[in-house]
């Protein structure tokens, strides 16, 4: 499957906003509140499209893909491209993810300069690692707690441009 990035849209926003996702990926449907942070350009929100023109996903670039416990931290102060993404809870499980993921990184790596691309995932997304390594992506450290009272553990992942 070919996909291409562009800014996101209003429409885009507010679609992305409503998605769901099965356990335990529920940590990342989508916010109706979250509809002004994704149109917000300091946080370069683009949509990703599929060879039929059909929304698959997104993705940020900066500010918006780091964690706040991360940030507490001081893991984000190297100066490298962090990125968020995420794509539609219908195409995840189907082996999509690895063609999604660089065709993210080949679109920042025409549109931003940066020595190194990072990204944050919880441990517990073992589908998400795999692709991410796969993508060339290591690990370079580990935070958080994993425990029965909520808390999370994160990998933050490196992966030289």
């Amino acid at each position: 499957m070919r996909f291409t990035l562009q800014p996101i849209t209003t429409p885009e926003a507010r679609e992305i906003s409503r998605w769901r996702y099965p356990e335990p990926y529920a940590m990342y449907d989508g916010n109706p509140a979250s509809i002004s942070s994704l149109l917000d350009e300091r946080f370069a929100y683009h949509s990703v499209r599929d060879e039929h023109d059909e929304l698959a996903g997104y993705f940020c670039f900066g500010e918006d893909a780091r964690i706040p416990e991360g940030r507490k931290l001081g893991l984000y102060d190297e100066e490298v491209l962090d990125v968020g993404l995420g794509m539609k809870p219908g195409l995840t499980g189907k082996r999509l993810g690895l063609e999604f993921v660089l065709a993210g990184l080949r679109f920042a790596e025409n549109r931003f300069p940066t020595p190194a691309f990072r990204l944050t995932v919880a441990t517990f997304n073992q589908r998400a690692v795999r692709v991410y390594e796969k993508a060339g992506f290591e690990v370079a450290a580990t935070f958080g707690s994993s425990t029965t009272s909520g808390g999370l553990e994160w990998l933050l992942m490196r992966r030289l441009v």
